[in-house]
């Protein structure tokens, strides 16, 4: 398919790349036609539009300076718990995809593998259901554990590691 599309473009049509879901190419296949019209040589451009894990991090209160966009984690939980202990000292906020099914699964998780750091789970965004929770990364698992999974499409937005504090002689004692 990305050849004729390819073949098309180079031909002088000029082709539009859009979706449903937020902004094309991110955590979507749309990438690899890019990625083949880039290495054709194709000049190709970008019309900003809705992003839902840029979307998320403004919306979350956490810190926008510097942010790490990991997409989804994996589905099986030995993996996943390795994706998270990778990250555990990025020094960064960090924004996930996540499907609402495995939201409270990987909530746990990330209490886990990172901590119970200051998050903000955000679904549906620029949607008629928009909804934005925050809260500490226990206490969203506590809520979703409760009240059960929400409906639509979750980004979470995780805050930087907590700063540690030094033990004091009466820590040691």
């Amino acid at each position: 398919m990305s050849r004729n599309i390819i073949k098309k473009i180079d031909d002088g049509v000029q082709i539009g790349l859009v979706s449903d879901a937020g902004t094309p190419t991110i955590s979507d296949p749309g990438y690899k036609l890019v990625k083949e019209c880039v290495e054709y040589g194709l000049d190709i451009t970008a019309i900003p539009g809705a992003n839902a894990a840029i979307t998320g991090l403004v919306l979350s209160g956490l810190p926008t300076n510097r942010f790490l966009f990991a997409g989804f984690l994996n589905s099986k939980t030995r993996q996943r718990c390795q994706e998270l202990a990778e990250l555990s000292n990025v020094p960064t906020t960090l924004i996930f995809y996540e499907s609402a099914k495995r939201l409270t699964a990987t909530l746990k998780d990330m209490v886990k593998q990172l901590g119970d750091r200051p998050a903000a789970i955000a679904r549906e965004l620029t949607k008629r259901h928009e909804e934005i929770r925050r809260d500490t990364l226990s206490k969203l698992t506590a809520h979703y554990l409760n009240f059960g999974a929400p409906k639509g499409e979750i980004v979470i937005v995780v805050g930087p590691p907590l700063k540690k504090t030094p033990f004091s002689n009466k820590d040691l004692d």
